[in-house]
């Protein structure tokens, strides 16, 4: 573990402070010299994709590997989308919140709805549809966004996103899943999902590698050949399909096929729990439930100012004068040590306010 020295203090604030696990970096050290084909047709990228077929259960599904998780949503929105259609997310949405305008920039509406804990419902879905019948002086709702787990640490059970499907196939919607964190929604202790399930109830969906020990990268996966007509042009013309497309390849290949993947969410998962329980044994209250490694601790003001002597992380939401919500991430990554001492000093300064 190493504390970034212009700051003196441990790094809470995302789950991708950290470079790579040591087993990428050994293996793209190791296949460095290997003459491979580009554009993702070399032995690893293909291996990947095949440890990823025998998951998903689904031999019609397609992949591709992208660099990051606003690349992967931008690419599939603005592929399937035609000009006059609209995508329903969240406000807490990552395509509406976090960015930049990215999807309305390709000249698609961004339609919100509050949610609940980060999370739409089918309710919510109807509401939008309603809303939007006037043709042809309103956009048309085509894609409904999620994620997985959410931007608050929720996740969806398999009985939501079952209704959720439900509700999509019957207004002509199409069921994008944000899987920036879905390693850590899969190891969650609530979850009753499998990639399997996910596969079977959602049109498009992507596993997140940036944020569970990779250097970079995700893997976008399509239901069909039929979703996924034409988006080797779209990645070529947007400028996403990597010449050296093994370094996303081997990455996927080293987290896939052993189960890495798993474990590190898994861990990450461990450390927040831990987290969550100090926090919850000194009688504070969160703005969501503990379900993953993104936690939403509500903390009196001054014991934030404290911890923030040590500890980065983000100040997330004003709850009144005494009180805010703050935003603390573990990764694949944190160190025990350090969690422990988080930990140590939150009992402290909560017994001191006694």
């Amino acid at each position: 573990m190493r504390i970034n020295k212009a700051l003196e203090m441990y790094n809470f604030k995302n789950d991708y402070a950290e470079g790579a696990h040591p087993k990428i970096l050994e293996r793209l050290a190791a296949s460095n010299f290997d003459q491979e084909l580009g554009y993702g047709d070399d032995r690893y990228t293909l291996a990947a994709k095949q440890v990823l077929y025998e998951r998903l259960q689904n031999p019609k599904a397609v992949l591709y590997f992208v660099s990051g998780g606003t690349q992967a949503n931008l690419l599939v929105i603005s592929h399937l989308l035609r000009p006059h259609e609209a995508v329903i997310s969240c406000k807490t949405g990552h395509i509406y919140a976090n960015e930049t305008g990215a999807i309305e920039a390709t000249g698609h509406r961004v339609i919100t709805v509050d949610g609940v804990d980060g999370k739409v419902t089918p309710t919510l879905v109807k509401e939008v549809i309603d809303a939007h019948q006037l043709r042809p002086h309103v956009v048309k709702p085509r894609m409904l966004y999620i994620s997985n787990s959410t931007e608050l640490g929720t996740i969806y059970t398999k009985s939501e996103l079952i209704s959720l499907s439900i509700i999509c196939k019957k207004h002509g919607l199409l069921l994008f899943m944000d899987g920036a964190r879905l390693g850590h929604a899969l190891m969650s202790s609530s979850n009753d999902l499998s990639l399997a399930d996910i596969a079977a109830h959602v049109d498009i969906f992507y596993i997140g590698g940036t944020k569970n020990g990779a250097l970079l990268g995700e893997a976008i996966v399509f239901k069909s050949k039929e979703l996924a007509a034409d988006f080797d042009y779209t990645l070529k013309q947007k400028g996403a399909l990597l010449a050296k497309g093994r370094i996303l390849g081997i990455q996927f290949l080293t987290l896939l096929e052993e189960d890495l993947y798993f474990e590190l969410a898994a861990k990450a998962n461990t450390l927040a729990t831990q987290i969550a329980q100090t926090i919850a044994a000194q009688g504070y209250q969160f703005l969501t439930p503990p379900n993953t490694n993104q936690l939403f601790p509500i903390l009196p003001k001054n014991m934030i100012k404290d911890l923030l002597n040590s500890y980065a992380f983000y100040i997330w939401k004003e709850i009144d004068d005494d009180f805010q919500a703050i935003r603390i991430i573990t990764s694949w990554a944190s160190d025990q040590q350090e969690v422990d001492r988080f930990c140590h000093d939150l009992k402290r300064l909560a017994d001191a306010k006694q």
